[in-house]
């Protein structure tokens, strides 16, 4: 879908990175797609040597997730006053990075923040809006850390 994409984690990175992409669809009067990715299940580590599958997750709810990010979205669209617009919320499985990636090839522009909810605190930036910014098809905007 054509339009302004913007991933978010629930961190204060990724609240800054949704209001710029807020404005910015907004002002190009273009939807917006919120993306949130959920990491895989993890593989045990004898899956590495012995070929046992994956471990499969119960705890991840997709629906629970969406009306989470939904009511973050609902949240900075009530504070920023950025209200009427075509907002659609994604929830995929997989590396943020790929999936954040793949989203880019239908969109006009990516918007990540500079970090994510990483433990790396002295970074300036992390590791997926590193590699969006490498890999993405589309111009990407990673919208930085304010102090």
């Amino acid at each position: 879908m054509p339009g302004v994409v913007v991933g978010v984690d629930g961190s204060g990175h990724s609240r800054r990175a949704l209001e710029w992409a807020m404005r910015e669809a907004r002002q190009r009067r273009v939807p917006l797609e919120v993306v949130t990715v959920h990491p895989p299940p993890a593989r045990p580590a004898t899956g590495i040597y012995w070929g046992l599958p994956t471990l499969p997750d119960n705890s991840f709810d997709p629906e629970l997730a969406r009306m989470a990010v939904g009511q973050f979205v609902d949240e900075v669209a009530k504070e920023t006053g950025e209200t009427g617009l075509q907002v659609t919320v994604s929830v995929l499985t997989g590396d943020a990075a790929e999936e954040l990636v793949n989203a880019s090839r239908d969109a006009d522009m990516l918007v990540v923040g500079s970090r994510g909810s990483g433990g790396f605190a002295k970074l300036l930036m992390g590791s997926v809006s590193s590699q969006v910014t490498h890999h993405a098809e589309c111009p990407v905007v990673v919208v930085p850390t304010t102090r």
